[in-house]
């Protein structure tokens, strides 16, 4: 039967989605990131705490259960409240600040599935702990910049904005309560929800009513404090001498309640209409929401089948090959003496395959070249019986005789 909302990941996209992991480790790893890993399923309170009651998340998008114990558990819905909570629970505020953690971790979220977007999908992402400087949120802006250009993502675009903190936050929701409120006839039940609950969240409305009320609405950004002002001009200074490009959008909101300062948002023009592929912000508030002691905070997440989808979009895989090396032999008998051949190429780090079907060699060059193999290598019993090994470059159709003695040694050197 067909999954609903979920799917089944094929070796082809696999090894995209490997080349992604691949490049997120390295690139935390110079960044200073350690790598976390956090239950599948938490205490549901640790999202409504963290998370927010008011977000779409929490009020209908968990998938929630009680355990024979009688507890109440969600599925992991987003990544960076759980790592809050681990922060807290394991005393890591005691730890040389910042503390810098990473993940790549299934999400899980009770929503309409689109192109890219799954109930179960995969994510990565980075917290920074411990830091109210502005340069920290550049950091984290770079970081994940650097990653979508490591993998070659195209048409990337970087949104900034900035949610103030307290000291703006409740005299700017009294503007935008009585502007919407003013206006707000003929509004649904979703809309006067997001108007008690979040009424910032309304600028994420595609409601075309709503959207034109919105569009003549105060904008945040010109009501911030002198302080959060001071906050956000570093950080647009920081991406200015780093060279990141960035378009200021002052109705940019996050759907989660604990963001705070600085919040960011990349698109992709290959992914459309549903163009984000990535974001983050500030959250100087959370750890102390789940328990801990007051500790800033700031990180990002970016979903791995939206990575996927616009490399896809883009004509880009990983290298499209399945092995670096195809060991034909077309004589049955001499098969199984040379299995060894193989062990030894896969052991020092080439990808082998060889013929488990009785094909003749006619049919194993079609097979190496199927499995977009770089070399095959042809051991026949003139080749055997003189000690040697024919190697033709599946590209450019050249060959030319190897020892066997030294067949390991120039394939590995021919692959690297």
């Amino acid at each position: 039967m067909p999954s609903r909302g979920t799917r089944d990941v094929l070796p082809a996209e696999s090894r995209v989605r490997a080349r992604i992991e691949a490049a997120a480790a390295r690139l935390m790893a110079r960044y200073g990131f350690g790598r976390i890993t956090t239950p599948t399923f938490e205490e549901t309170e640790v999202f409504v705490r963290g998370v927010g009651t008011s977000t779409d998340i929490v009020r209908k998008e968990m998938y929630t259960f009680t355990d024979r114990g009688g507890r109440s558990l969600t599925l992991r819905p987003e990544g960076t409240a759980p790592v809050a909570r681990a922060f807290a629970e394991h005393g890591m505020h005691k730890l040389p600040a910042p503390v810098k953690l990473w993940y790549l971790a299934p999400m899980f979220r009770f929503e309409a599935p689109q192109s890219g977007r799954f109930r179960e999908h995969w994510q990565v992402g980075a917290e920074a702990f411990g830091s109210e400087d502005p340069l920290l949120d550049a950091e984290m802006i770079t970081l994940l910049a650097d990653l979508y250009a490591d993998l070659g993502v195209p048409g990337v675009r970087l949104r900034l904005s900035s949610l103030g903190d307290p000291a703006t936050r409740g005299p700017y929701r009294d503007l935008l309560v009585a502007h919407v409120e003013a206006r707000a006839a003929g509004f649904g039940e979703e809309e006067r929800m997001r108007l008690r609950d979040n009424p910032m969240r309304l600028f994420d409305s595609k409601d075309p009513h709503v959207q034109e009320v919105m569009a003549g609405a105060p904008r945040l950004a010109d009501h911030l404090s002198e302080e959060a002002r001071a906050h956000h001009d570093r950080v647009k200074g920081a991406l200015d001498a780093l060279g990141i490009a960035y378009e200021e959008d002052p109705t940019l909101v996050r759907g989660l309640d604990y963001y705070t300062r600085t919040v960011f948002e990349f698109t992709c023009d290959r992914l459309g209409a549903q163009s984000g592929i990535g974001g983050g912000g500030r959250y100087d508030g959370l750890v102390a929401d789940l328990g801990g002691p007051p500790t800033p905070g700031v990180g990002f997440g970016t979903g791995v089948e939206r990575i996927t989808l616009a490399l896809e979009a883009a004509g880009a895989d990983a290298d499209g090959a399945v092995v670096d090396c195809y060991l034909a032999v077309p004589d049955p008998a001499l098969r199984p003496g040379l299995m060894p051949l193989v062990r030894e190429l896969r052991r020092a780090g080439v990808r082998c395959e060889s013929d488990l079907r009785g094909r003749g060699l006619k049919a194993m060059l079609r097979h190496a070249a199927g499995l977009g193999a770089r070399l095959c290598v042809i051991v026949g019993p003139r080749e055997h019986q003189e000690g040697m090994a024919t190697v033709r470059d599946m590209r450019s159709g050249e060959q030319h005789e190897v020892p066997l003695g030294r067949l390991v040694e120039h394939v590995r050197g021919a692959v690297a």
